[in-house]
């Protein structure tokens, strides 16, 4: 007896020497072959933009209607949180939790058209109201811990980013605006260009203005209907109103709708007023409106190689905006950079090669089924878009002597954790 008992004993032990292993001999291995091939890829930030990154000073006004309620609670999350845990690492946890419980949205609907199951919408829930409070207390947990630098405001609004693109096309999913294909386009679109002009806007005058109704009310509002639908089902939003005969989806898509499209002519009405730089430029002494051009170019192709293909995006809804939304998010943290180095903006980039691919496709009569296409394009700029952030915070931890996601000092003797 005493001998069958020892093997459940023996084998973790094993399991264990196993893992031990892997982390003493192998992980600084791979570590390392990353480290020296993120090394060999061409720089993207000058030594100029490094040098304003230093004298960079984050700066934002105004406050909105739920920030103070929340306040308290986010003041409590954060002591809990150990001061060895970087405030890299709080943010980047909170994004994986809401990529991944947004994607539930979109493996369970894909064209946004389809009843989600109970458990999705809670999980959604969850994972929105973490995600929500991790990125209120990053900034917290870096003022604890003595770690404030300009890379983590980059990195927040990096994140800020990439979790827009899921959590406006889940919400789109939730609303079942896939039954309305253009609606659904046209809301995930506005929720991006609300986004990106209000980093516009921050290019131009050096500070980020919040509005009385903002991201928090916004995330509050998605997150509360989940929860809603996690208990009562979402079929509720079929429900025609009787007055108006129209169903009860399209209210929230209302709202939604009046909601970007003033908060983008609120960025637009500050811009045109003039920045910070030399004779009412931005804070890189360049054009106010240079910035709108890269907008208007990923817009045009979005809606150009959906609306000529009958399938694209019709059959793949959700795939076609997630593609495009990685696309988006390059576009945008490329000015978020340039905001935060005073460097220049480019109307090209990288990221643009699979929507032109999939132009080219459809102007060369479909040579690759579209589906085909659309999949290297969603690759292609995943890829992207990770490979332009590694490089740009290895980057700037290099200059900056610092780590990503370690608080832990660093040594000449010791090899940096970018």
């Amino acid at each position: 007896m005493s001998r069958h008992a020892s093997r459940p004993a023996s084998d973790l032990n094993q399991r264990l020497d196993l893992i031990n292993n892997f982390k003493k001999n192998h992980l600084p291995n791979a570590k390392n072959t990353i480290k020296k091939k993120i090394d060999k890829m061409p720089a993207i930030l000058t030594d100029i933009q490094l040098k304003n990154l230093d004298n960079h000073k984050y700066s934002s006004g105004g406050s909105t209607l739920l920030d103070p309620l929340f306040q308290p609670f986010w003041g409590w999350l954060v002591q809990q949180i150990p001061l060895s845990i970087a405030p890299n690492l709080v943010t980047i946890v909170g994004l994986i939790l809401n990529v991944v419980t947004s994607s539930l949205f979109m493996i369970y609907s894909p064209n946004g058209d389809q009843e989600l199951p109970r458990w999705v919408l809670f999980m959604c829930s969850l994972g929105l109201f973490i995600y929500q409070s991790l990125d209120a207390i990053d900034g917290k947990q870096a003022r604890r811990t003595n770690s404030s630098s300009p890379l983590g405001e980059l990195f927040d609004h990096g994140c800020d980013a990439i979790s827009t693109i899921f959590v406006t096309v889940a919400f789109a999913v939730g609303m079942k605006l896939g039954k309305d294909p253009w609606i659904m386009f046209s809301m995930v679109l506005l929720g991006m260009s609300a986004f990106y002009t209000a980093h516009w806007q921050t290019y131009v005058t050096g500070s980020l203005k919040f509005g009385k109704i903002d991201v928090t009310e916004a995330q509050f509002t998605m997150y509360s209907i989940y929860l809603f639908d996690s208990i009562f089902g979402d079929s509720i939003w079929l429900y025609k109103l009787p007055i108006l005969d129209l169903e009860l989806r399209y209210i929230p898509f209302i709202v939604a709708f009046f909601g970007s499209g003033s908060s983008i002519l609120s960025n637009i009405n500050t811009i045109s007023k003039g920045g910070k730089g030399k004779n009412g430029s931005s804070v890189a002494d360049s054009s106010i409106v240079f910035p709108v051009f890269p907008l208007l170019l990923f817009i045009f192709l979005a809606f150009s190689i959906a609306s000529k293909s009958q399938t694209v995006y019709l059959d793949n809804k959700c795939l076609y905006l997630i593609t495009f939304g990685i696309v988006w998010a390059k576009i945008t943290i490329n000015l978020i950079v340039a905001h935060m180095t005073k460097g220049e903006i480019f109307l090209l980039d990288s990221c643009l090669f699979g929507p032109i691919l999939l132009l080219l496709n459809q102007y060369f009569s479909y040579v690759i089924p579209e589906l085909i296409v659309l999949c290297f394009a969603l690759i292609f700029a995943t890829i992207d878009l990770l490979k332009y952030c590694s490089k740009v915070c290895y980057q700037i931890c290099t200059h900056m002597n610092i780590y990503l996601f370690k608080i832990t000092p660093v040594t000449s003797t010791v090899n940096k954790e970018h």
